[in-house]
């Protein structure tokens, strides 16, 4: 249980207390407890009496106990049975907050999306004082885009599904191996579908498991080499697991984990050698002799060719490659330059933060809160700023075996200013430049924002620099080889914001960039601790763009790191 948790969950009662038309001063009283406790920079944890806070009243306390005790509180129990629940996923609607739709619900009946859109096909929703033609249009779009699952999902969304997955794999006796496959595998930033390659040597005792997995909506095909089925979520997604023959796994794992171009490349390389490569092993062509593998490194150097991981395995290109570079991996990260605690948006304190990167066996971290342009996440002005610099001091000094960096994650304003003045920024260990407001402005504007925060020479670092969300939004307009190109004159680290709704910059970009010279750091933007296991899947994306160790400033030792941190300020 952390503090997001509890926010989260006194939001959502101050909701359905709206939806219900419930007096404005009780809606009032758990907003405000959700802001005390957004305000505070202590985690739930070092906070010894919430009834202590300014904003917290005796039966907001009684609801927040309850819910830490429990993991629930009777009074939502009660909300949601009062409350229709075809309601709720109406709020994902843009447009529709708490208000707007509980007026629709009181005044006009609606309580489902049929409802909606009904109301709106009438003119129901027209008529309502505050709605509009305008706003009808937006929320029918709304509700057509809601319906439509894209062809391919985002892998943010694909990844938690594998691993349930997996978790599920693991105990059946009779699966001797297993691995997914397919895009997945190869961390392609959107998946149609999931691949799993089965080694078993009873592929039918496997296959009656395999359909009746829990979170199994559908059996699509059940036989002894292939099963397919349908996995509930908010947008369904087909599982294909094939069952073969332990001897087989490797060979099999590789052709199906492609991609089409890496295989095509494979096969003529093959043949060029008198080989030909199938699903079931390489095989001469005139002796018939086929050739099974332990690992798909004894694969590759069959062919020789150097080991080349799944995620690098896309344009074809790769299969010329005589020797690979030292691509970076996770044992090469030595800290992370770019996570938030209590003292802004994030759900965990910064000695939690801390004790988990100890954990991690990290030499370094910076800590980044939020600055003060952004309200919405509890940003921090210069007066906060400095205590929390006080505070780090002693951390460091408390926690000998790390190196924690007194940082900030810093907004470039929509005019193209920063949001603190240079006399302010020298003060800091490590400055982080982030665009997070006016994504609609053109790209000349965009690109003097940038440009403005990469030639300052106290910024040291533009975080997710596109501000794309993957399936969900596209970013600001960038150009991106004049960006690379102001990152490395100006010697400002390039991001790879490792949260796998971003994984921003693009691997493609990332590329380029190394090859212009860019210093390039992959941080999580943890706002919880959980988060900053989202570092393997930013290895992961920085090996499918061919990122060497020595291009990420985290895996230099803190020393390095110090010392072009310093050079880069002119010092």
């Amino acid at each position: 249980m952390d503090k997001k948790q509890v926010i989260k969950h006194l939001e959502t009662i101050s909701t359905y207390l709206e939806l219900k038309g419930e007096n404005a001063f009780k809606i009032s009283a758990y907003r405000k407890a959700a802001q005390a406790l957004e305000r505070d920079d202590r985690s739930l944890g070092e906070i010894d009496d919430v009834g202590a806070l300014n904003g917290i009243g005796k039966g907001t306390k009684a609801i927040i106990e309850e819910f830490i005790a429990n993991g629930e509180t009777e009074t939502l129990k009660t909300l949601a049975e009062e409350v229709p629940q075809g309601l709720i996923p109406l709020l994902k609607i843009q447009g529709l907050g708490g208000k707007k739709l509980a007026r629709l619900y009181q005044e006009i009946g609606v309580i489902d999306e049929a409802t909606l859109r009904k109301a709106c096909e009438n003119g129901e929703v027209e008529a309502l004082s505050g709605f509009g033609k305008k706003s009808v249009e937006k929320i029918v779009k709304a509700l057509d885009d809601a319906n439509t699952r894209p062809e391919r999902l985002p892998v943010s969304y694909v990844i938690p599904i594998k691993e349930e997955i997996e978790a599920h794999l693991r105990p059946i006796s009779d699966i001797l191996d297993f691995s997914v496959a397919g895009s997945l595998r190869r961390l392609n930033e959107t998946v149609k579908d999931i691949d799993f390659i089965v080694a078993t040597t009873k592929p039918e005792v496997v296959a009656d498991q395999l359909v009746q997995l829990s979170m199994v909506k559908e059996v699509v095909s059940k036989g002894m080499t292939k099963v397919t089925v349908i996995v509930e979520g908010e947008w369904d997604i087909s599982v294909d697991f094939r069952l073969i023959d332990p001897e087989h796994f490797v060979t099999t794992l590789h052709h199906f984990t492609g991609s089409k171009d890496h295989n095509v490349e494979m096969r003529r390389l093959a043949k060029d050698k008198g080989l030909k490569i199938s699903e079931y092993g390489i095989e001469h062509s005139e002796t018939g002799e086929n050739h099974t593998f332990q690992s798909e490194e004894q694969f590759f150097n069959f062919l020789d060719l150097p080991y080349l991981p799944p995620e690098v395995r896309e344009s074809g290109e790769e299969v010329s490659l005589n020797e690979l570079p030292e691509l970076v991996n996770l044992n090469h990260i030595r800290g992370d330059l770019h996570m938030h605690t209590t003292w802004s948006d994030g759900a965990q304190s910064i000695d939690e933060m801390i004790e988990k990167a100890l954990e991690k066996g990290y030499e370094f971290i910076a800590i980044t809160d939020h600055s003060k342009f952004l309200r919405v996440a509890n940003g921090l002005n210069e007066k906060r700023l400095r205590e929390q610099r006080q505070k780090i001091q002693e951390w460091n000094e408390k926690y000998p075996d790390i190196t924690v960096l007194s940082g900030v994650e810093m907004d470039i304003l929509p005019n193209g200013d920063l949001d603190f003045d240079d006399d302010f920024l020298k003060e800091m260990d490590f400055v982080i430049a982030s665009i997070h407001s006016s994504f609609n402005q053109s790209e000349e504007q965009i690109m003097k924002r940038l440009k403005n925060a990469l030639e300052c020479p106290y910024v040291d670092m533009i975080a997710h620099p596109t501000g794309r969300l993957i399936g969900k939004r596209s970013g600001y307009p960038v150009n991106y080889e004049q960006f690379i190109e102001l990152a490395v004159q100006n010697d400002t680290i390039i991001e790879l914001n490792a949260n796998p709704n971003r994984l921003d910059l693009a691997w493609k970009w990332l590329q380029v960039a190394q090859e212009q010279g860019a210093k390039i750091a992959i941080n999580t933007d943890a706002h919880n601790y959980n988060m900053l296991d989202d570092m393997k899947i930013g290895v992961q994306a920085a090996r499918k763009g061919f990122i060497e160790k020595d291009t990420i400033v985290n895996t230099w030792g803190i020393e390095d790191l110090l010392r072009f941190l310093k050079q880069k300020k002119g010092d």
